[in-house]
């Protein structure tokens, strides 16, 4: 690949990422460029999709031409100029600028390499589809929320449980081989493992989605506390609503302990793997520690790990990479806080 490509990705990656980054770096040689190209185009999606001050028509039809040109129906990207001036953030605006990079960067990986990308980014896509169009009508004066826990249980897959498959794949692809039984367990934790990282996203952010307008949790949960997603404006229901917030803050919890189950299925040799998996798991359940602490509808600023924490948490990984047991005491360590 030529050089000014490869720094332009790891700019863009560097510019759009924070823990991630992180991760990234930890990752074997052999699937990092992968991953990484993985990440990067869906941040392109995504942030097509959030484009707020862009139209939902506009913003749809940019995703799915950009996702034509990702699976091959199409050799055209979408003019993406537009989108990039209504950018806040100046990283995002370069990434949109920019997307013909990584778009070709992907040309550069095996066959078999280019269908796992493609395939997630299709299902990641179709997430980000569904969602704008269940949001068209939504507004800070008008909360519209999902019906059903099907509902959520479908998006977290279509937008992170995926990306956990994609993860495998590439792993027994590059790195290891399995036996049928525990490839299945290995999938089975993997798509867990990413729903739990998406639903420490949609708890932290509950307080700006519901001021968009947006409510992930669904209206036949909240109905059963005599609440609407209006009511969540109000901090003074917390009463109410914290058996549905206790809840799925339980279930992202069970989630990461199948996200331990599969950092433990990883072979011993693969300690790079099994690092750049530990560091979002005790980084997510450290996040489910700090909201436990909070009244969620009372608090605007977004519930985050500090840069000093997350650096001790970086060390205790690498030194717990030593053992498989020591890896484990160490997630136990933030589970059980």
């Amino acid at each position: 690949m030529p050089k000014l490509m490869q720094k332009t990705i790891d700019s863009l990656l560097k510019g759009t990422s924070r823990s991630f980054y992180l991760t990234l770096k930890a990752l074997p040689s052999k699937v990092r460029s992968q991953i990484g190209l993985g990440y990067l185009l869906a941040r392109i999606s995504d942030t097509i999709a959030d484009s707020i001050k862009g139209s939902t028509s506009q913003r749809l039809e940019a995703l799915e031409q950009y996702n034509n040109r990702i699976q091959k129906r199409s050799n055209t990207l979408p003019n993406l100029s537009i989108l990039a001036q209504l950018q806040h953030n100046p990283a995002e605006a370069e990434l949109l600028e920019k997307a013909t990079i990584p778009v070709s960067y992907l040309e550069e990986f095996s066959n078999t390499d280019q269908q796992y990308i493609r395939r997630v980014l299709d299902i990641i896509i179709s997430g980000q589809t569904l969602d704008l169009k269940r949001f068209t009508h939504a507004s800070p004066n008008t909360i519209l929320a999902l019906n059903k826990e099907d509902e959520l249980d479908d998006y977290t897959y279509r937008v992170a449980g995926c990306v956990g498959e994609f993860w495998t794949h590439l792993c027994l692809n590059h790195l290891f081989e399995v036996d049928a039984a525990k490839e299945a367990q290995l999938f089975e934790n993997a798509v867990l493992f990413g729903k739990a990282l998406q639903l420490v996203n949609i708890l932290r952010d509950l307080p700006e989605d519901l001021r968009a307008g947006r409510c992930y949790i669904p209206a036949s949960l909240l109905s059963e506390q005599n609440l609407k997603p209006n009511d969540l404006l109000n901090h003074q229901n917390i009463d109410r609503f914290q058996p549905i917030y206790n809840s799925y803050l339980k279930k992202t919890v069970d989630y990461f302990k199948a996200a331990a189950a599969y950092i433990n299925m990883l072979p011993f040799s693969q300690f790079r793997m099994r690092g750049a998996c530990t560091l979002p798991v005790i980084l997510g359940l450290k996040t489910v520690t700090l909201l436990q602490q909070t009244n969620i509808l009372k608090n605007e600023n977004r519930i985050k790990v500090s840069r000093s924490e997350v650096k001790l948490m970086m060390r205790q990984t690498i030194l717990a990479l030593s053992s498989p047991k020591r890896t484990q005491k160490l997630i136990s360590l933030y589970r059980d806080a």
